[in-house]
């Protein structure tokens, strides 16, 4: 596979905040990376490293380009979607429309109409007439119908009601996404997006605690519920991470093989929901 964004060493300080700590990574093309991480991580300098937006030290490279130092050929080839879909309030449907086909020269105004004709979006409508879930309608809308490699969404359904939300990631995934391209998402809504996501990264601190394919959490990680003389043997192995749930303990184990735990209790998977707060708390103790 192809590394799309490629970081070695990378770190960024805001005085004496260290918001991303020698941090090393590869993104592969073709891939729905969750980035995953408590507030104040470091997901937000992360980004915006990544589009340019903020220098950083140490290597960092998005499509075989310096982000900061060459910003302008990489936007032709990344898409952007914040928690807040920040267009001009004034304006209207058509008009943003001929605005983008005038700026960017990977956008299909035709794309972007068939995407509106599925929704209740008119062409004469002014922005600051559309609800919340209509104007990331409208967004998506346009950066689907852009011929770009990466796309980075960040936080890009908060405030939306479920409906608008199941919407959103089915659209993207039905009408976008293909091998030829990449996804960076972060979201605070975990289990929403577990299910679509190729590979997961969970980041604290400035630090990356996690970096693997989904395919490969089962490997690791078994959680396991148990009771009595049982949860004692489990305990003794060293979980990471333990919590009671209806009578029972369950037990996070990283490294120790299912063929040693089975006896024990009830084996399962963790979800990415636990999975992150354990590695997160285990992190800062």
């Amino acid at each position: 596979m192809t590394s799309l964004v490629s970081a070695q060493g990378v770190s960024k300080q805001f005085g004496s905040v260290r918001a991303v700590d020698d941090i090393s990574f590869e993104i592969e093309a073709g891939k729905i990376l969750g980035l995953i991480g408590p507030n104040g991580a470091g997901k937000t300098t992360l980004l915006k490293a990544l589009l340019g937006l903020t220098d950083c030290d140490g290597r960092l490279s998005v499509m075989g380009l310096d982000p900061f130092k060459q910003r302008k050929r990489l936007m032709q080839n990344i898409c952007f979607i914040a928690d807040v879909a920040v267009l001009p309030r004034w304006i209207k449907v058509a008009q943003l429309l001929d605005y983008v086909e005038a700026i960017h020269p990977n956008f299909s105004r035709q794309r972007a109409e068939e995407l509106l004709r599925q929704t209740k979006i008119m062409a004469g409508s002014k922005v600051k007439e559309l609800s919340k879930g209509m104007v990331t309608q409208l967004h998506l809308s346009i950066i689907m119908a852009i011929d770009a490699k990466l796309l980075i969404l960040d936080e890009p359904t908060l405030g939306l009601d479920i409906i608008f939300r199941k919407e959103f990631y089915a659209n993207l995934l039905n009408d976008y996404f293909d091998e030829e391209r990449t996804i960076l998402v972060t979201t605070h809504q975990v289990e929403e997006i577990e299910n679509l996501l190729t590979d997961v990264m969970f980041i604290s601190d400035g630090k990356i605690l996690l970096d693997s394919p989904m395919e490969s959490l089962g490997d690791t990680y078994v959680e396991v519920s148990a009771s009595g003389e049982a949860a004692d043997r489990a305990r003794g192995l060293g979980p990471i991470a333990e919590s009671q749930m209806f009578g029972k303990s369950v037990m996070l184990f990283e490294g120790i093989g299912r063929e040693h735990l089975d006896a024990l209790g009830e084996l399962r998977t963790p979800s990415i929901a636990d999975l992150f707060v354990a590695k997160v708390k285990g992190a800062r103790k």
